[in-house]
């Protein structure tokens, strides 16, 4: 049996983790796509030394900034480590708060084919030249499923919705590739929730400790280190905000409080996802203690 715990950041998923790894044998297989990057432990809340001793840990660190991820490739290892953790008796925990990373864990994920660089230049050409309405519009004719979900200004998605219909396949398929598959392993799934309120105060909490951390020590050590985030980790929450702050641009409190806005505008997200998943909800206020008695009852 896998059990994989999901939740908005700061719901409290690694102390759950924890009590249920003092109440029967278990490891953590990571499910969070910034975590699997090196040098950024405090700026994306990598569990602590004493925390890895408790328990062990799969997918934290594994990654140099200057590389990119991909939910396939961690797909591969997740599986690859939960397999190893089932042979030897023990329980896997997969945990984290990127909702794609925990259903690839768990699941045979349907993923859109990869693109060669040459095709992205292509259509990054296309959207640079011709400009994003006329981008849209092209994508528009040859997927309008998917246009139809995307802004204009979402350079992103918008070319990567044109190279995937350059090859046939779509941004918005027919079936969801979330939720097309059984899974590998029989598994249960605990989603720990808070009142929205709570959470945004939790939040504000998780990013003071983060900043007198040591998070402000990474970003100024990898920019005197000359290295250049991939484009994936480029989007690591708080690393731009920090990096505003070391150039003089904004006070220690201005980066905590933009960093906490955009954290609780991904929590949004991640409360949506929960929504769609039929997992055992739990509610943090109940404390990780309560719910991993409540949670090992439910799966017995």
């Amino acid at each position: 049996m896998v059990i994989a715990i999901f939740g908005a950041t700061a719901s409290g998923k690694s102390a759950l983790a924890l009590a249920l790894a003092r109440r029967t044998p278990c490891e953590i297989v990571s499910a969070d796509s910034m975590q699997v990057y090196a040098g950024v432990e405090a700026l994306t809340n990598q569990p602590t030394r004493a925390e890895r001793y408790a328990l062990p840990h799969h997918l934290v660190g594994y990654l140099p900034l200057t590389a990119t991820s991909s939910v396939g490739a961690h797909a591969g290892l997740a599986h690859a480590a939960i397999d190893a953790i089932a042979e030897r008796g023990v329980t896997p925990l997969v945990v984290g708060g990127t909702g794609l990373y925990v259903r690839a864990a768990l699941t045979d994920l349907g993923l859109p084919p990869s693109v060669a660089p040459e095709e992205r230049a292509r259509w990054e050409r296309f959207y640079d030249e011709r400009g994003a309405v006329a981008a849209l519009a092209e994508l528009a004719e040859r997927d309008p499923r998917a246009a139809a979900k995307l802004h204009p200004n979402d350079r992103r998605r918008v070319v990567r919705g044109l190279e995937l219909a350059a090859q046939g396949a779509s941004l918005a398929p027919d079936e969801d590739r979330l939720w097309g598959t059984g899974m590998r392993r029989p598994a249960v799934v605990a989603v720990v929730s808070w009142p929205r309120a709570e959470l945004r105060a939790r939040i504000a909490i998780r990013t003071e400790a983060m900043l007198a951390g040591g998070a402000v020590e990474e970003v100024r050590a990898l920019r005197e280190s000359g290295a250049e985030p991939s484009p994936t980790a480029a989007r690591i929450l708080g690393l731009s905000q920090v990096g505003a702050y070391l150039d003089g641009d904004a006070t220690l409190a201005a980066t905590a409080a933009e960093i906490a806005l955009r954290t609780g505008q991904y929590a949004r997200r991640q409360e949506t996802w929960a929504r769609r998943i039929d997992a055992i909800e739990l509610a943090g206020a109940d404390g990780p203690e309560h719910n991993a008695d409540r949670l090992l009852e439910l799966i017995r």
